[in-house]
């Protein structure tokens, strides 16, 4: 009787909110081979590239820069979407609510990006390397750009990889309305968690547009300085 029970109760829990069975699956918007499903803010400004593991390196002359190191860029695998020099932004053709964000980054010596979830809320990306805990400011690696600096400084050096994983609530809205502003649940870098439950009044500024909405594209700034990512992976979250 019990073992019948088992398959019947399987099936339950699979429909329980919350439960693993039920959980959304991560959504991976490169493709390691080409920047389909990606958008540019301006295509004639773009130096966005993908490259195979190991073809860009920071430039021992300059390391503020990447430089190309001649390797194959058409594998499958192990793969980056990687901004040369400034350029333009790059966003997803999906848009997005409430999600997880998961993604690796690497900035060469002095430099400046940033993640814009929805494109309008920022979590900032620069080479804040070595720089002391009560100096850090909204403008620093981790913060919520014009809206709080990181708990603390834990960037590695350029040219090494680092991850966020980003747990995001969109604004809510009922017709045009904002009922709810949009949050920060947890912002968590190379394992440390800097933010918990930082609400967004508004937009940053730079953001891809002019207007706050219930859905928008993830947006990664290229028009600062060089920076790679790879492994980014969006979790819709019901």
């Amino acid at each position: 009787m019990l073992r019948a029970f088992v398959p019947v109760l399987a099936a339950v829990l699979a429909l329980v909110p919350g439960s693993h069975a039920a959980d959304p699956k991560p959504i991976e918007p490169f493709n390691g081979k080409d920047l389909k499903g990606w958008k540019l803010k301006d295509e004639k400004s773009n130096k966005w590239e993908v490259l195979a593991l190991g073809a860009v390196d920071l430039d021992s002359k300059n390391p503020s820069q990447f430089v190309h190191t001649g390797a194959s860029n058409t594998l499958i695998k192990d793969v980056l979407l990687v901004n040369m020099k400034s350029g333009t932004d790059i966003y997803t053709e999906a848009e997005f609510g409430d999600i997880a964000l998961e993604l690796e980054f690497m900035v060469p010596k002095g430099s400046n990006s940033g993640i814009y979830l929805m494109g309008k809320y920022e979590v900032q990306i620069l080479d804040s390397f070595g720089k002391p805990d009560d100096k850090l400011t909204q403008g620093d690696l981790g913060a919520l750009y014009s809206t709080a600096a990181p708990k603390k400084n834990v960037a590695k050096k350029p040219g090494e990889w680092q991850k966020f994983v980003i747990e995001f609530r969109a604004p809510k809205f009922e017709g045009d309305k904002k009922t709810a502003n949009a949050k920060f649940i947890k912002v968590t870098l190379n394992d440390t968690v800097l933010h918990e439950n930082v609400e967004v009044k508004q937009q940053t500024p730079g953001g891809l547009t002019g207007k706050e909405r219930a859905t928008g594209p993830l947006m990664l700034q290229g028009d600062h300085g060089p920076v790679a990512f790879r492994n980014i992976k969006i979790t819709p979250k019901k």
